[in-house]
């Protein structure tokens, strides 16, 4: 009988650890490429040595869709999604993402009130900036967006991206709003502005590999393009360089999947990929920065490394902190559809 309840424990035992080491792990979503390689190495492999959780990769471009899809279905195979900071948004309001319980999440908690909502926390920088070819400007190149609408003070080739966030707000810029003032955004008076510029744009970009290459290739000699797009191509010899300042800072987001098989431990991960002294291997491995200010405390992050970071406090300072909220509310959605209008005239 001894025998008998010996071995009954040994089972409950062993199935009570089999339960708790597939509690221990998580799938986590992104978006693929070389940042994905990147955060592997920055972020996630950091993570799984010092929690023991198990991060199973998955990757999409584009989460939105198959986040929907899976969640609709009750029976979601994603825990944690690496997104633009929209799709957290309206996820919570429609029920596809899980609220935070920021009682379990001291990371999270400590964060920045305007890097974090209920159903996400920010959790890398890159910014929309002013790039150009310098050889193009021998008596100054342009460093505002009031110089990029100068096209007699700084003639040359131009390109914009073909969407409105961070284009409307540049317009604004260059129309004389101060980056505390921008939103709600006043539409009317940045399509006003595009208006003058419209006839000057040689092309409207569709991807950061384009926006880059064509500033490396002579095509455009001023473009709107994201900073590691641009750093990536000066560090293989291109001549051109960028300006933070009147940047849009910009981050994509973390947020659990509503009904995500491993919540727990999702808790769990994201919280520590959140950890200061995780974060702060960002600047390592990729020209985005840490999303977690406290990152740049660390000591991990040289001076000279951190002036190179969107999110370092002497940059984010220059630049517009892009309002997803505003983007994700009636109002943005609203600019969205006036934006392909716009583009089609």
């Amino acid at each position: 009988m001894k025998y008998r309840y010996f071995r009954l424990g040994l089972t409950a035992s062993a199935l009570a650890f089999a339960a708790a080491a597939h509690a221990e792990e998580v799938v986590f979503v992104s978006q693929g490429g070389a940042y994905q390689e990147a955060q592997t190495k920055a972020i996630l492999d950091p993570v799984s040595e010092k929690t023991g959780i198990t991060i199973k990769q998955d990757s999409s471009p584009d989460a939105w869709p198959q986040l929907r899809t899976q969640t609709e279905t009750g029976k979601p195979i994603w825990d944690v999604v690496d997104t633009p900071t929209k799709d957290c948004l309206r996820g919570g309001e429609q029920g596809m993402i899980e609220k935070f319980d920021l009682a379990k999440m001291p990371n999270v908690a400590a964060m920045p009130a305007e890097y974090r909502s209920d159903y996400s926390v920010a959790y890398e920088f890159y910014s929309s900036v002013l790039a150009y070819n310098p050889d193009a400007f021998p008596n100054g190149a342009p460093q505002s967006w009031a110089d990029f609408w100068n096209v007699e003070k700084f003639p040359g080739t131009r390109a914009l991206r073909n969407h409105p966030l961070a284009t409307l707000e540049a317009a604004l810029l260059a129309d004389g709003v101060k980056p505390d003032e921008m939103y709600p955004l006043d539409v009317d008076r940045a399509f006003k502005k595009l208006e003058q510029i419209k006839p000057s744009i040689n092309v409207w970009w569709t991807s950061g590999a384009q926006s880059a290459q064509l500033l490396a290739d002579g095509e455009a000699d001023i473009v709107m393009a994201w900073n590691g797009r641009v750093s990536a191509v000066k560090a293989e010899g291109a001549p051109v360089d960028f300006t933070y300042n009147e940047g849009m800072l910009q981050y994509t987001s973390l947020c659990i999947l509503k009904g995500a098989p491993n919540a727990e431990t999702a808790v769990k991960f994201v919280d520590a990929a959140l950890d200061p002294e995780i974060q702060a291997n960002f600047p390592a491995y990729i020209d985005y920065g840490p999303a977690n200010p406290k990152a740049y405390e660390t000591g991990k992050i040289t001076p000279e490394r951190a002036a190179e970071m969107p999110s370092s406090p002497d940059n984010a300072a220059k630049q517009v902190l892009v309002s997803t909220e505003w983007w994700a509310s009636p109002a943005g959605d609203d600019a969205m559809a006036r934006w392909a209008a716009f583009i089609q005239q």
